[in-house]
């Protein structure tokens, strides 16, 4: 039986592109002699749909695609994902299902069991979990079929009560197919991939697994499909961040050859090692790639072309521009170089340098002259106090009206630069550099904004190094430095990524080895600052635990040691 796996990227409710997209594949794995093609889980409306499964028109143009594609399922057979409706009263509307076509028919329609529901996954919220188990059959092969989450539960997962796997055993399968959109973090490659072996290993059967590529706002799916021999050996892997189709033979004995991928769009770009960062060995490389694809989908998906961005000088915007020029094209990024009688000559002749480097459009607007006349309008209220936060602020707002103006007036989308750092302890300005829409970095600490603006000059200098190598500043008073506000990123990093990602409380991070008193100093930043994130633009993800739509704590809160 010859299995081709489909890796694409689709749109969530865009039912025309991702119908024809679905049914061009069926096209070429029908010309390749293919018997099975295997798309990803809820690829008619894309993952995850949210709350347009509460409309029922919605729910009708899944049903409605799916009918379109069952005509090309003649000869081969499509497995696809797509809602389906529960006809028993009782429990929720939907299913999350994968439909079985063959003949021009759906032979069979699969629930998928673990509903996901926690960090970024909500799948209770509209599923119902399936309660009944079946195999499908093609050309004399039965197929154990499960979706995402199923192959995450082994039987030792408190989460769920039912191992699907185990209950299809029972009927005695050939081989297992995967469904799966199974979203990019730093962490989860290696244990997604270790995840599948396992199963392999204790059901004794080959498994074709097949991811979803793309990004949808925050989430980015990173591909990398799988497929392993009844042996547990590794037969092919599709490529990260791509569209990809590729077919592969399955033998009688279980063993697997592989067919060429007759369907790859261009790679992002080289992978390399990259250096150990905070607590974990993370792939930079990917993380670069992940934020490249979530600029392009972001962009793409929405309608948008051109990109605009307040270039300081600084690392955070350096990086910053310099993905989006590589992510958009250099000519669609414009920055705007905004100094003030507080910044130095050498960050705006670095921004410049940059963007000469990056061949992007930019301008240099002083905003001496504005933040002046805000200073004498505001000074029989300011009554001769003394400089402090509200004339920095002045200065962060004053740029970020600006840079809105200009986004308003040209159409551009303001690209915003916090970091996970910056955002974590709320150093940033509401409706200043906290302004844009969409976070490019805000799932990246501080270290690994540095880590990355290396790997982006890893064959010659794009960024210019003076703004690798010099200490970090807002510059919003003379001499002002990061460090007079923050504790050095080296140290507080290192307590941020034990806090958010670790979720290890304040006693057990002291018991690290860490400071009490800064530990107490740091976490009360991150509690009291929940309110500004909880008004901040869409994060693109790259880590298990990123603010926003993975990450949910009260904004009155109280947590503290």
């Amino acid at each position: 039986m010859k299995i081709f796996l489909a890796q694409q990227n689709y749109h969530i409710g865009n039912f025309e592109s991702n119908t024809n997209k679905i049914i061009d594949a069926i096209r070429q794995a029908k010309q390749q002699g293919g018997d099975l093609i295997v798309f990803s889980e809820l690829s008619v409306c894309g993952y995850a749909p949210m709350d347009f499964l509460e409309f029922d028109d919605f729910i009708n143009k899944c049903y409605a695609a799916v009918d379109a594609i069952k005509q090309h399922a003649d000869t081969i057979g499509v497995l696809i994902g797509a809602p389906a409706k529960n006809s028993i009263r009782e429990g929720k509307d939907l299913f999350n299902a994968a439909f079985f076509m063959h003949q021009k028919e759906i032979k069979n329609i699969i629930h998928k069991t673990c509903l996901p529901t926690y960090d970024v996954f909500n799948e209770n919220r509209y599923f119902e979990p399936a309660y009944e188990w079946h195999t499908i059959n093609l050309k004399g092969k039965k197929i154990a079929v499960t979706i995402c989450e199923d192959i995450w539960n082994l039987g030792d997962n408190p989460l769920y009560r039912i191992c699907p796997m185990n209950e299809l055993m029972k009927q005695q399968p050939d081989l297992m197919i995967n469904l799966s959109a199974s979203p990019f973090d730093y962490t989860h490659e290696e244990d997604r991939q270790a995840t599948i072996k396992a199963n392999v290993l204790k059901y004794k059967l080959p498994l074709f697994y097949c991811n979803a590529v793309g990004s949808q706002t925050e989430i980015v799916f990173d591909g990398g499909s799988l497929v392993f021999d009844a042996a547990a050996n590794l037969c092919g892997q599709l490529p990260m961040f791509q569209e990809a189709l590729a077919g592969y033979e399955l033998k009688d004995d279980g063993s697997i050859d592989a067919a060429v991928i007759i369907k790859r769009s261009e790679e992002i770009n080289d992978k390399e090692l990259s250096p150990v960062v905070l607590e974990e060995s993370l792939n930079i490389p990917h993380i670069h790639d992940a934020i490249i694809l979530g600029i392009k989908d972001y962009f793409s998906k929405m309608g948008f072309t051109k990109a605009i961005i307040g270039s300081s000088g600084g690392i955070d915007s350096a990086v910053v521009l310099a993905l989006a020029c590589k992510a958009l094209g250099a000519e669609n990024v414009r920055a705007v170089l905004m100094p003030s009688q507080y910044s130095t000559g050498h960050s705006v002749n670095d921004a410049e340098q940059l963007s000469k480097n990056l061949n992007n459009p930019y301008d240099i607007i002083p905003i001496k002259n504005i933040y002046d006349s805000f200073l004498k309008e505001l000074d029989p209220v300011f009554n001769n106090l003394p400089f402090g936060i509200a004339e920095e602020n002045i200065q962060s707002r004053t740029r970020g009206n600006l840079l809105m103006a200009i986004a308003n007036k040209f159409g551009y989308i303001l690209l915003n630069t916090s970091n996970k750092s910056e955002l974590a302890t709320g150093y940033g300005t509401l409706y200043g550099d906290m302004a844009g829409g969409i976070g490019i970095l805000g799932d990246c600490y501080k270290l690994q904004v540095y880590e990355l603006a290396k790997y982006i000059n890893r064959t010659h200098e794009i960024i210019p190094g003076n703004i690798i190598t010099k200490a970090p500043s807002a510059e919003l008073r003379p001499g002002q430095k990061d460090a007079d506000s923050l504790p050095e990123y080296n140290v507080l990093d290192k307590i941020l990524y034990q806090y958010i990602e670790c979720t290890q409380g304040p006693n057990e991070i002291k018991a690290q080895g860490f400071d009490a008193a800064l530990v107490d100093r740091v976490l009360r930043m991150v509690n009291i600052n929940e309110y500004k994130r909880n008004q901040f633009c869409p994060i693109i993800r790259i880590s298990p635990k990123a603010f926003g739509v993975g990450r949910r704590v009260p904004i009155v809160g109280k947590y503290l040691s």
